[in-house]
């Protein structure tokens, strides 16, 4: 196995934390993509009156969390390099940063991109009551996908519940044709 194949295989997703303010005008997400390592932040819309206008700007739902796929060995010197960049660490085990499976990650932005207004919850905002069915998506652009249906009160909208364990849920949209209550 030569040495490339070797660094992609042990690439991972870790959770970090910005702690920059959050109108800096480089965020960490935003520098890491421009030095070519991969990132995922979850975005929302914000809206800012800029000069008497009110403008949309594209803002990371949680102002500290993003997800970066990298090696440990590279990340490294970075974060020793940024002060404003830093590693999430398991609640418990010292010096042990978060690691988002593979599996789970992809699952995760492939959810949040099939819809253009994914709603983000942090886990304390879910409710044993929004939680009330398990489906699964028959077709479309998420078929296979199980999870929860969300249920909001007033709203005709169906969304799936699409978690990273421990750490955030998207709530996306699905066509009421795709669901298959399980």
């Amino acid at each position: 196995m030569d040495k490339t194949t070797q660094q992609e295989d042990t690439r991972q997703w870790f959770a970090m934390r910005d702690l920059k303010r959050r109108n800096a005008k480089l965020p960490a997400y935003k520098m890491l993509e421009g030095i070519g390592i991969e990132c995922f932040t979850p975005m929302v819309n914000s809206f800012y009156t800029v000069n008497g206008k009110r403008e949309a700007h594209e803002v990371p739902f949680m102002q500290d969390l993003l997800f970066v796929k990298d090696t440990r060995q590279r990340l490294d010197p970075i974060v020793e390099a940024t002060p404003t960049l830093q590693y999430r660490y398991k609640l418990g085990v010292q010096h042990t940063p978060i690691v988002v499976s593979n599996a789970d990650m992809e699952r995760f932005i492939k959810a949040v991109k099939s819809t253009d207004n994914p709603k983000y919850y942090r886990l304390d905002e879910i409710t044993p009551d929004m939680k009330n069915r398990q489906i699964r998506i028959i077709g479309g652009s998420l078929d296979g996908y199980t999870g929860t249906l969300v249920t909001m009160r007033g709203s005709k909208v169906k969304r799936l519940l699409v978690e990273l364990p421990g750490l955030l849920a998207a709530a996306v949209e699905v066509q009421p044709e795709y669901i298959q209550v399980i």
